[in-house]
């Protein structure tokens, strides 16, 4: 049976029935011994079930029974259950049942450790005889290599379902668990997806050792989390949970929420203290989704889309969602293909005083040409921006294009004061933009100063990121002058001004739209105003349509604008004929006159 592969419990309970045929008068029993030194029956032919009961779990010691005492002393012969100590707590139950006495005996492994123990019980006080301490010893050896056997193969389908790193239930068991839930109900369960987003970067910088020492923390803050429910790790930096508890459920963001907290807190991981983030998409088994892995494939998707709109935070799935993913790859191929053919271009929108119209500078704006020669603005492919190697590749190309019109305009001996370009967070991230900026336009010689770096709302502070505050900060220090574009959309504030500050502020069209005597826009545009003014901050208002929004903006002090009722973007070849005509004419001896974006230092 142990070569066939037979269970251990089959193995053992043929063995004490061989027994048992072979001497009538014995009851025989078999228990196994965890590393934990607790007691587990595993076979009792003439033992009822309440009996066999009573022994699991019990902890191995020196009164435990005669058992319990062999396996701590490594052996126990007790010939009268009645009258040894030993059976103190136990003897009732065994002399209900007509047993007098009993021999157990320890089994032990090659290395010479307890698997359990190996018992003989009598119907009357006596010990073994010479015949049965010969059985018992062939027993004793046949129950070790069943024990040991069982034991490898525990540890084989242990390591094939749990991984061995933290010690959680791997990718294989995931998969079981999850095909158990074939059947549920919609609604019973949800999945989340982790990704370990500085994996990568902690491996990279303090070793591997360092890596693993984060993943076994992030397993472990994870599970106390979720419990009752449970965390599996898929591989690398990911891990998944499967929400069936009720509250979870009724909460999922709220689970997030908590897991994000419990990962807030610096760990030491390998000498360093290292502080864990992650992102998290997840999903829940709703109507029509049937096969569990659809529940799997919409996580992916929620985690995708989580990773690309702004790491460190959760995204659960929703209808269509696959489809905007779709539609956002295929816009990134669409950017990739304009990148390689040259068919991305720097199109303007003047920047001009609202009392003499005169233009003071640029926004350059990216523009996309078919190559039906259509031309598509940012806002038909912005979605392609949130991928890191578009964006980079972008404002590249828009570097390298502001470069060369302004160097054009500036031997056409045009008064250019500045252009801005839009600047992208992954352009912050990399760490290289100055170096970057120097290099486009110091190929043209442009100075720098002719350049505002333009930032929106959503960059600036939308994700609560440490590093696009430093790098504006320090883009100021080499005397880089900074844009907040679309202020007022909901994520910045002017709080934040006097920790991040930067030289100008352009309100967002939608508070524009709404200018009127007497409604609030009007009140807060001439409020910002005020405050700007007192910080030394200069303000443009964006998306000017009419000229009774130019004059109410007039009349609250704004000075300066951009939108259609001056021009859309146009390219280079009209902007150069608006510069000739109407560029604001800055004397030689001084800066500029007040309102205009002229350089400060």
């Amino acid at each position: 049976m142990i070569a066939r592969g037979a269970t251990l419990e089959a193995t053992t309970d043929r063995l004490c029935r061989e027994i048992e045929l072979l001497l009538p008068d014995v009851w025989c029993s078999v228990l196994r011994v965890d590393s934990g030194g607790l007691l587990h029956p595993l076979a009792g032919p003439n033992f009822p079930d309440e009996y066999s009961a009573g022994l699991e779990g019990l902890m191995i010691g020196p009164q435990v029974g005669s058992c319990g005492t062999a396996a701590y002393l490594r052996t126990a012969i007790v010939a009268d259950i009645a009258t040894d100590p030993r059976w103190t707590d136990f003897r009732q139950p065994a002399l209900a049942l007509g047993l007098q006495a009993c021999w157990s005996t320890p089994i032990f492994d090659a290395s010479g450790a307890v698997l359990g123990t190996f018992a003989f019980y009598f119907k009357e006080k006596r010990g073994p005889s010479p015949r049965e301490k010969e059985i018992v010893a062939s027993c004793t050896s046949l129950c070790a290599i069943a024990l040991e056997r069982d034991q490898r193969v525990t540890e084989r389908e242990r390591r094939a379902f749990v991984d061995a790193l933290t010690d959680l239930p791997n990718r294989a068991s995931f998969d079981v668990s999850l095909e158990r839930l074939s059947c549920a109900e919609p609604g019973a369960w949800a999945l989340l997806l982790i990704d370990l987003d500085n994996l990568k970067t902690i491996n990279d910088t303090f070793g591997h050792a360092a890596g693993d020492a984060l993943l076994q923390t992030v397993a472990s803050r994870v599970s106390e989390c979720v419990l009752p429910d449970h965390v599996f790790r898929m591989g690398g930096d990911e891990f998944a949970v499967i929400l069936q508890a009720a509250d979870a459920l009724a909460d999922i963001e709220g689970t997030t929420v908590r897991i994000f907290q419990a990962l807030a807190v610096p760990a030491e991981c390998g000498g360093h203290m290292i502080l864990p983030r992650a992102t998290i998409g997840g999903a829940v088994l709703s109507v029509g989704d049937g096969d569990p892995t659809i529940v799997r494939e919409h996580a992916d998707l929620a985690l995708y889309h989580a990773k690309e709109t702004g790491r460190g935070g959760f995204v659960l799935y929703w209808p269509g969602m696959g489809s905007a993913i779709t539609t956002r790859i295929e816009v990134i191929r669409d950017v990739d293909a304009a990148l390689r053919e040259g068919r991305i271009d720097a199109f303007y929108q003047p920047i001009l005083r609202l009392d003499t119209r005169a233009i003071v500078g640029l926004e350059a704006l990216c523009r996309l040409r078919k190559p039906t020669g259509e031309i598509v603005s940012a806002a038909a492919f912005h979605q392609a921006t949130l991928d890191v190697s578009v964006a980079s590749s972008l404002t590249e190309r828009m570097m390298a294009a502001v470069a060369s019109d302004v160097r054009c305009w500036l031997d056409q001996g045009i008064p250019l004061q500045h252009v801005g370009i839009n600047i992208a967070s992954a352009d912050f991230h990399s760490g290289t933009l100055f170096s970057r900026l120097q290099a486009a336009f110091g190929r043209q010689n442009v100075p720098l100063r002719h350049i505002v770096l333009e930032v929106t709302e959503s960059v600036y502070l939308g994700q609560h990121d440490p590093v696009v505050a430093r790098e504006i900060k320090a883009l100021r220090g080499h005397g880089l002058r900074v844009a907040l574009d679309d202020f007022g959309t909901g994520f910045a504030s002017l709080t934040h001004l006097l920790t991040a500050p930067i030289d100008i502020i352009k309100i967002d069209k939608s508070f524009i739209d709404r200018l009127a005597q007497g409604d609030p826009s009007l009140a807060i545009v001439e409020g910002l105003i005020d405050i700007a003014r007192k910080l030394d901050i200069q303000v443009i208002a964006e998306g000017i349509e009419n000229e009774d929004q130019a004059a109410l903006l007039t009349s609250v002090g704004c000075e300066l604008g951009q939108g259609y009722l001056f021009s859309q973007a146009v390219p280079h070849e009209i902007a150069t004929g608006l510069l000739k005509r109407f560029a604001l004419r800055i004397p030689q001896q001084r800066d500029s006159t007040a309102g205009c974006i002229a350089s400060q230092h």
